[in-house]
């Protein structure tokens, strides 16, 4: 079966298109591409985004977006000679405007909420393509943080019954699937350490090459010691984080620099690796894996091998994409796709709705 995944990722740079094809436990990733959002729409995602808006803003934003993910996975087709017509099914995260993990009182209720735009009525009704879109919903129904959802592609991918390993993945926010030796999957931790790439994009945009940038500064050490100080990164998992926590504000507030964005994220990461015992490798994956100067950073401060998706024959680029179109697969076929011991849901669920 054919399937294409499609998300927007913290960033909201752009939308992110892979086609995978499924032959039983089996997938291969037959195309990716990125095509990136026009400049004002970027502007309009982040001001919807964690903010004041008004619903005919996020209404229309809403519609918008589900035109965009439409041409742009038309566009990756005709980029690598596909024809839509082999597509069965789409499976699209479109574009998370809030996320809260936790559980907070409103109007008298504990309440988690999460909420991803990007009409999926649109998308089916232009591309002709039954469609999977809101996957995180059902896990914080059942209790869980709605994230983070890449484990159950991390397990497929990348588990060895000899050797303990993290797979990490580095987009806006950074989040870490731990992989015991031989581990079943209701063994896999995971969870979001902290901040990606975000901070860094928003001092540096689009972003800082190779960290060049970063590299040539300085470490504001009295700032980054009490940013490390956040009860965040002590506490222990199910834990997620989003725009929420690092977007605009946070940099306005903390007056951070490049070298100490940089800094804090390398820092949290190995934190968050360093709760475990018998890592052997980590596996890193998303844009911060071409983040020259944040890898050595982590080779400075993690014990393990650090090593790129790449180095598995897997795009690095493609993984979130690659997780979506995984997670429509398994709802088109009935199946839970969530880890409860990475989310905190009370029972594995099927994750999405279904536009046929």
């Amino acid at each position: 079966m054919r399937v294409a995944g499609l998300l927007s990722g913290t960033s909201a740079d752009g939308v992110d298109v892979a086609i995978v094809d499924f032959d039983g436990p089996a997938l291969h990733t037959v195309a990716h591409g990125v095509v990136p959002y026009a400049a004002d729409v970027r502007e309009a995602i982040f001001g919807a985004s964690n903010a004041v808006t008004h619903t005919a803003e996020l209404a229309r934003l809403n519609v918008l977006l589900g035109e965009i993910f439409a041409e742009a996975l038309a566009e990756v087709c005709r980029a690598h000679g596909i024809p839509m017509a082999s597509i069965e099914l789409i499976g699209s995260h479109g574009q998370t405007v809030y996320h809260q993990g936790d559980a907070a009182m409103f109007h008298g209720r504990a309440i988690a909420a999460t909420l991803q735009i990007g009409e999926a009525a649109v998308l089916r009704e232009r591309t002709g393509i039954p469609v999977v879109s809101d996957f995180r919903s059902a896990d914080v129904a059942a209790g869980g943080q709605g994230a983070p959802l890449v484990p159950f592609l991390d397990y497929r991918l990348f588990c060895s019954e000899t050797e303990g390993r993290a797979a990490l993945n580095v987009g806006g926010i950074a989040n870490v699937t731990i992989l015991p030796a031989g581990a079943r999957l209701d063994g896999v931790v995971a969870f979001d350490t902290g901040p990606g790439n975000m901070v860094m994009d928003a001092l540096v945009p689009p972003f800082d090459h190779d960290g060049e940038q970063a590299r040539s500064g300085k470490v504001n050490e009295v700032l980054l010691d009490r940013l490390l100080s956040d009860p965040y990164y002590h506490r222990p998992p199910p834990k997620s984080a989003g725009r929420e926590q690092y977007g605009a504000e946070f940099v306005r507030a903390t007056g951070i620099n490049i070298s100490t964005a940089c800094e804090l994220t390398a820092r949290t990461i190995a934190m968050g690796v360093g709760q475990f015992d018998g890592i052997g490798e980590v596996i890193v994956s998303g844009g911060g894996a071409h983040n020259g100067y944040l890898l050595e950073r982590l080779r400075a401060l993690i014990p393990a091998r650090i090593v790129t998706s790449e180095e598995y024959g897997f795009d690095s680029d493609a993984k979130e994409a690659v997780l979506f179109a995984l997670i429509a697969y398994e709802r088109w076929h009935g199946r839970p796709a969530n880890v409860p011991s990475a989310t905190g849901a009370r029972t594995a669920v099927s994750l999405g709705k279904i536009s046929a």
